[in-house]
C-alpha cells in the first residue's frame, strides 16, 4: 500500500482547468483540495477529477494524479470516465420530459411503450422503473463483467426480458440496473429514435456536456481513463474488460466531471425538466403499503444533518462515481475516479466538499 500511495502523491498537484466562473474563496478551495488529497491517499485512488457548482453556477474544477497508469498520463477536467449509475439520473430525465410531454404515463403498464416486454405476473409501470419498486431482478456478477456487445437496447432486453418478476411492483425496492434497460426502451418507443441520439439532443446539447457520449469500449474515446481494482493486498490492477452495452440506460455513459456538473445546473434551473417535475423526481417514493423509501424518480434522496440531499453513486468495472447536490443552497459536487469499490467513500468526500463549501 505504501508504494501506491507514494506514487498517488507524486502526482497529487492537480492538473490545469479550462477556467469557470469561480465565486470560492481560496481558502476554501484549499480545504477542498485538502479534503479530495487526504482521500486519495487514503484509499489509494489513482486518478481523479472533481467540479464543484455553487449557487446554480460551475464555479471549479480540478483534477489530481494519474489517468493511465501504464503511460503515466495525468488526470486532467477532460478526462472521461464511465458514469456508471450515475446514468440513471440522465435517463429518469429523459423519461421524465416524456411524461411532461403527455407522452408517457408515469403509471401506466409498460407494455404501452415497450410492446415486446413480456406481460409479468403482475403489472409494471414506468413509476415502479424510476423507483426500483418493479420486481425486475439487478444484473448477475457474469453480467456485470459482460464482455458481450449488444447492438441495442432492445436486443439486451433479451437478458431479463423472460425472467418472473421478483415481487409485486410496489411492494418493496430492490435496486435495478436491468429495470433502467427497460427505461431506456420506453423512451426509444416513445421518441422514435435511438436512446443516445435522443439523449444527445435533449439532455447533452441542452446542459453544455460536450464530452458526454455512450459508452463504447470499441470506439477512440479522446482522453478516456484507464481504470483500476486495489487486492487486498493493496496492489493496484487493470480493471477486467467489461461491456456496458447490455445495461446502457443504467450505467452505460461517460463523460467528464464537468460535464456531471453542468447536467446538475440544468436540472437545477429547469432547463431540463419544469421545476415541478424536478420536485417530483426528488420525492421520497413510497410502497404499496405507504412505507417511505430512500428513492425518487432516479434519485437517491437523504438527509445529511438538517440538509436535504440529493444524489446518485455509481460503480463498475474502471470506476467510482458520484453527483451529490443540495439543491436549495445550489450546491452540486461531482467526483469521477478510476478506481473501482470506492463508491461510498466519495459519497461522504462529496458531503465533506459541500459542507465546505456551504459553510
Amino acid at each position: 500500500m505504501v508504494g501506491i500511495v507514494l506514487f498517488t502523491l507524486a502526482f497529487a498537484a492537480p492538473s490545469p482547468a479550462p477556467p469557470v466562473d469561480s465565486a470560492i474563496p481560496p481558502a476554501k478551495i484549499a480545504e477542498v483540495e485538502k479534503l479530495i488529497g487526504d482521500a486519495m491517499t487514503r484509499l489509494g485512488i489513482p486518478g481523479l477529477s472533481a467540479a464543484v457548482v455553487t449557487e446554480q453556477k460551475l464555479r471549479w474544477s480540478a483534477a489530481y494524479g494519474t489517468a493511465d497508469l501504464e503511460n503515466f498520463v495525468p488526470a486532467k477536467s477532460t478526462t472521461v470516465y464511465r458514469l456508471a449509475s450515475v446514468t440513471k439520473p440522465i435517463t429518469a430525465t429523459a423519461v421524465l420530459q416524456l411524461v411532461e410531454a403527455g407522452k408517457v404515463g408515469l403509471d401506466a403498464p409498460i407494455q404501452r411503450y415497450v410492446p415486446a416486454f413480456p406481460a409479468k405476473q403482475w403489472p409494471v409501470t414506468v413509476r415502479n422503473l424510476l423507483s426500483h419498486q418493479s420486481g425486475i431482478r439487478n444484473w448477475t456478477d457474469e453480467e456485470f463483467h459482460n464482455t458481450r456487445r449488444y447492438a441495442s437496447i432492445a436486443d439486451s432486453l433479451v437478458i431479463f426480458k423472460d425472467d418472473p418478476l421478483l415481487f409485486e411492483p410496489g411492494s418493496r425496492t430492490q435496486y435495478t440496473s436491468l429495470g433502467y434497460n427497460l427505461l431506456g426502451a420506453v423512451v426509444e418507443g416513445v421518441s422514435g429514435r435511438p436512446f443516445l441520439e435522443y439523449l444527445h439532443d435533449r439532455v447533452f446539447v441542452p446542459a453544455g456536456m460536450d464530452a458526454a457520449r455512450g459508452d463504447d469500449v470499441r470506439a477512440i474515446i479522446p482522453n478516456r481513463a484507464a481504470g483500476y481494482q486495489m487486492t487486498s493486498g493493496g496492489e493496484l490492477l487493470n480493471s477486467p474488460v467489461s461491456d456496458t452495452s447490455n445495461r446502457t440506460a443504467g450505467g452505460g455513459l461517460v463523460a467528464t466531471a464537468e460535464d456531471v456538473a453542468r447536467f446538475a445546473i440544468a436540472f437545477q434551473r429547469g432547463v431540463l425538466l419544469k421545476p415541478a417535475t424536478a420536485q417530483a423526481a426528488f420525492g421520497r417514493q413510497r410502497t404499496r403499503d405507504r412505507r417511505l423509501t430512500g428513492y425518487g424518480l432516479g434519485w437517491i434522496v437523504g438527509d445529511d444533518g438538517n440538509r436535504r440531499e440529493i444524489y446518485h453513486t455509481g460503480g463498475q468495472p474502471r470506476v467510482s462515481t458520484v453527483l451529490y447536490m443540495v439543491p436549495r443552497s445550489g450546491v452540486a459536487v461531482a467526483l469521477l475516479c478510476n478506481l473501482e469499490g470506492v463508491s461510498n467513500p466519495l459519497l461522504e468526500l462529496a458531503r465533506e466538499v459541500a459542507a465546505t463549501l456551504l459553510r
